[in-house]
């Protein structure tokens, strides 16, 4: 089944390209279904791109899936081209009094900044308290993750010395739990943050719990849900293609930023290498299982039953 989104959309021709069913708002209104209704809050930079990335996962599903783009901040992003925004995006107030099957917050580039000093962060608290009544579950992504542990779990965030930046091996603990249906044992996964939480401090909390971590000395939480199977922390970005960490790492190199490439990412550690992708099939897996089995198989028909 196809995913859902408008026709002039920027993701549509490339999804397209890839063979990915896309289906115009026209053709959708005539079908005789209840389709899932999804909103992204994208606070990435990459507005765009963000977009291109999620669109391709959410739409490796039999799902018909209705997207809602929002952003968080009212007034304009810095790094968003303001016409894209106007055509494609609603504001929060716009669907406040709505309700979705799931909903998907993105990280954010502000990992060393306090919640508190960050422009939009009233607006999100806004919004992921609304998730809690009107989304039926909810992916929070790397920073978005942090700051979701922090709103509702009062779990502190933690900045690295240096950057978690690279692709990490990570070993599935409760492979019982669906959202792992299909996995192998061990899966990698890419991270790029400064933000972090300690594994101390979500064991100490019953309504937390670490279904998939990886070794590393500084940062080792892969992703957490909650006891009731309504929110899933993924400290990490399944949804990066095969250039984003490339791309990142040059644009801090053209920054003067001291910083080694990605890890795990080239092939002998050599930036003039292609690199190796290792996480596409989980990655579309795990959207995949998100879906259908924390959205689609427990989500009201009714929406307004949420």
């Amino acid at each position: 089944m196809p995913i859902n989104i408008p026709l002039s959309l920027p993701a549509r021709s490339a999804l397209e390209g890839e063979n990915v069913f896309v289906m115009t708002e026209e053709r959708a209104i005539a079908q005789d279904i209840r389709p899932l209704e999804i909103v992204i809050v994208n606070l990435m930079p990459t507005t765009i791109t963000t977009e291109l990335q999620l669109l391709r996962l959410l739409s490796n599903s039999p799902l018909q899936v209705n997207i809602t783009l929002i952003s968080a901040i009212r007034s304009a992003p810095k790094h968003a081209p303001i016409a894209h925004l106007k055509r494609f995006y609603t504001t929060f107030d716009d669907v406040r009094n709505k309700k979705f099957d799931g909903m998907i917050i993105t990280g954010a580039p502000v990992g060393t900044l306090r919640f508190e000093e960050i422009e939009y962060w009233k607006e999100l608290t806004e919004i992921m308290d609304y998730s809690q009544t009107n989304v039926f579950s909810t992916v929070y992504i790397c920073w978005g993750a942090v700051a979701g542990l922090y709103h509702h779990f009062g779990i502190e965030k933690h900045t690295l010395k240096e950057k978690l930046f690279g692709v990490y091996e990570h070993r599935v603990l409760e492979c019982r739990n669906p959202i792992f249906r299909g996995f192998d044992d061990k899966f990698y996964m890419p991270h790029s943050r400064y933000a972090n939480v300690l594994k101390e401090d979500i064991s100490a909390n019953p309504n937390l719990k670490i279904i998939a971590d990886f070794n590393n000395p500084d940062a080792n939480i892969g992703i957490l849900k909650d006891v009731n199977r309504r929110q899933l922390f993924v400290l990490g970005h399944m949804e990066y293609d095969a250039c984003t960490l490339g791309e990142e790492y040059r644009r801090d190199i053209d920054k003067g930023l001291t910083i080694d490439p990605p890890l795990n990412y080239y092939p002998q550690n050599n930036p003039a290498l292609p690199p190796v992708v290792r996480w596409r099939a989980h990655a579309s897996l795990f959207y995949s299982n998100w879906l259908n089995f924390y959205v689609y198989q427990d989500t009201p028909y009714e929406l307004d039953r949420i």
